[in-house]
């Protein structure tokens, strides 16, 4: 089993770059995987409505078939999983799971239920484009989470967006509730990312207005 390295956040944040040369032949056991996408499942999200799902793709024979869809990018073969990041188009159906299930535990009354539930029901019925929004938004979070995790235990992930979204509903059978955001190769690098350079706060952060 993966030894799992002893990292501060900051290193792990430090030491994350996106590989994109893996070695084909390295493996993550199925409870390391299971724990990084849990971890990345922590991840905020609008309402607590948890807007991703994670599509992993292990088998072979599938990561070849998303070869081409990913224009070719040897990396979505030989990373160990290529992970699709979806962001559900129709989280406000989840609603009444996520609510119901705090009432039960006495997170919160019935009356602070329903006053939610009809505060997101009014949301997505009156602004057509807040399912996609919220989708695309909170979907990221976890995505991003879910590459701190991997690096906290010593696997790589490179975040993909180059790839024919429509070839890839497709060839998988990605239901329309379901939109691809993100597609992320994880396993163990076989070179290592270079470094790259970042913007100094001077060049990023702007304090209180323009």
């Amino acid at each position: 089993m993966q030894t799992e390295l002893k990292w501060t956040t900051e290193q792990v944040m430090e030491a994350r770059h996106s590989v994109r040369k893996y070695d084909p032949t390295a493996t993550i056991p199925q409870g390391e995987l299971n724990e990084i996408l849990r971890l990345a499942a922590s991840a905020p999200s609008s309402w607590n409505l948890q807007h991703w799902r994670f599509l992993v793709v292990t088998d072979p024979a599938i990561k070849e078939k998303l070869l081409p869809i990913a224009f070719n990018q040897q990396q979505v073969v030989d990373a160990y999983a290529t992970i699709i990041i979806l962001g559900d188009l129709e989280a406000d159906k989840s609603a009444h799971l996520v609510y119901d299930e705090a009432v039960a535990n006495g997170h919160m009354n019935e009356s602070v239920r329903d006053t939610l539930i009809a505060q997101i029901e009014g949301a997505y019925k009156s602004n057509p484009e807040i399912a996609r929004d919220e989708a695309i938004r909170n979907s990221s979070y976890a995505a991003m989470q879910l590459m701190l995790a991997a690096k906290a235990k010593g696997y790589d992930t490179c975040p993909m967006g180059g790839y024919n979204r429509d070839a890839l509903i497709k060839e998988l059978n990605i239901p329309s509730r379901y939109l691809p955001t993100l597609m992320l190769t994880v396993g163990k690098a076989s070179v290592q990312a270079h470094p790259t350079a970042r913007f100094g706060l001077d060049q990023l952060v702007i304090n209180n207005s323009f």
